[in-house]
């Protein structure tokens, strides 16, 4: 994922025509803007946590826009864009990688939201064109999702604070993720009513954002959605099944699962701790989704949006458990913590993630050189 999110393949998604594909430096160009923003709204997140950074202050201040709509939206529509095929896709994440652009650089807030609305906008332009090329759960649901970005970015442009309408932020990566997942679990039997019951949750997703998280109605409907959207995802996910093989097969299955863990307790913490009665309700259900969920994602596709997006050779290694098991490590810190009122915990939680997220990199990197030392000694025509 680029965040988390798959598009549909380009074989049942792109419309009729001759695609046209923008080369290689500007996917490079866009994948770069999408790391500037990782990188400074991790910043951001650490001096929220209170440690001390250069420019923490006014990074953390922008922490939620930079990972959701400069890292998560910027990936997202690349991937999109890349599926679709058509050159005027691609302006989704060159809008949202100016929107971030505008926002390090100190343009006044309205530029920047703009930005992220007119990349929203036509993310649900393409979204909205697979979805009547191809009528299916999971391209109406990738759809939702689009629009879920496109309502929240407005309400941000319109100067609503970033807790009023989180929600929706949330709604957009959850619901592309499920939409992904969906797709790729279409060959699984369905069981009657499972829609309609995957539909109800898609619904009490809506209504709960609407509503608004720091609200009680807002977060017990939001937090109920999310509980019905884990376990309709844990039933139905291919992943149950993968569970049991090898290899790249089993880990992105471990990542899925484990991601779906975080997703139900965030549901539950909506529930119990609602973020206007209790000190971290908030800061526990929000990054239970973001790094507990949607980064259990992103590594979990790794190994097959890069090598779609950028066409860099990654191979499947055992030590990517490691950083995954980091990275969940880290989550139960932040989630225990913050039920605790534990302050030192809830910073090193921040380290940990950090070196979760930068040992995943630097695995991949090394999976990257070894795969072109392969195909460089197994010489041409080996590499599709």
């Amino acid at each position: 994922m680029s965040g988390a999110s798959a598009a549909p393949p380009p074989d049942t998604a792109s419309p009729p025509g001759p695609p046209l594909r923008p080369g290689m430096p500007l996917r490079i160009a866009l994948l770069a803007l999408g790391a500037l923003a990782l990188l400074t709204g991790l910043c951001g997140a650490m001096a929220r946590l209170g440690w001390s950074l250069p420019h923490g202050a006014s990074l953390a201040a922008l922490h939620g826009p930079l990972m959701i709509s400069g890292l998560f939206g910027t990936l997202i529509s690349l991937e999109r864009a890349v599926a679709l095929g058509r050159g005027w896709s691609y302006a989704a994440p060159a809008c949202s990688g100016l929107g971030t652009l505008a926002l390090l650089g100190g343009a006044p807030e309205a530029v920047t939201a703009a930005a992220y609305v007119l990349a929203a906008a036509v993310l649900v332009s393409g979204s909205l064109l697979i979805t009547l090329q191809q009528r299916a759960v999971f391209t109406g649901t990738l759809l939702f999702g689009a629009l879920a970005w496109l309502a929240g970015n407005v309400l941000w442009l319109a100067g609503r604070p970033v807790p009023d309408l989180v929600g929706w932020w949330l709604a957009f990566l959850i619901l592309t993720i499920a939409g992904e997942r969906l797709e790729l679990s279409r060959l699984m039997q369905p069981r009657r009513g499972s829609e309609a019951l995957f539909l109800f949750a898609v619904g009490l997703l809506v209504v709960g954002a609407q509503h608004g998280l720091p609200t009680e109605s807002g977060a017990i409907l939001f937090g109920l959605a999310v509980i019905v959207m884990t376990l309709w995802l844990v039933r139905h996910d291919i992943a149950r099944l993968n569970i049991g093989r090898t290899g790249q097969t089993r880990f992105m299955a471990a990542c899925m699962l484990a991601g779906y863990t975080w997703l139900g307790l965030a549901g539950v913490v909506l529930i119990a701790f609602p973020p206007n009665e209790v000190a971290f309700g908030y800061d526990i259900a929000l990054h239970a989704v973001l790094i507990g969920f949607v980064l259990s994602m992103v590594l979990g596709h790794a190994l097959i949006i890069l090598p779609a997006v950028a066409r860099i050779r990654l191979r499947y290694a055992p030590i990517l458990y490691a950083p995954l098991l980091l990275l969940h490590v880290s989550v139960a810190l932040r989630v225990g913590s913050g039920l605790g009122g534990w302050d030192l915990g809830r910073k090193g939680s921040g380290i940990l993630t950090l070196i979760a997220l930068a040992g995943f990199i630097g695995s991949l990197a090394v999976s990257a050189r070894q795969s072109r030392r392969t195909g460089q000694a197994a010489g041409p025509g080996t590499w599709a």
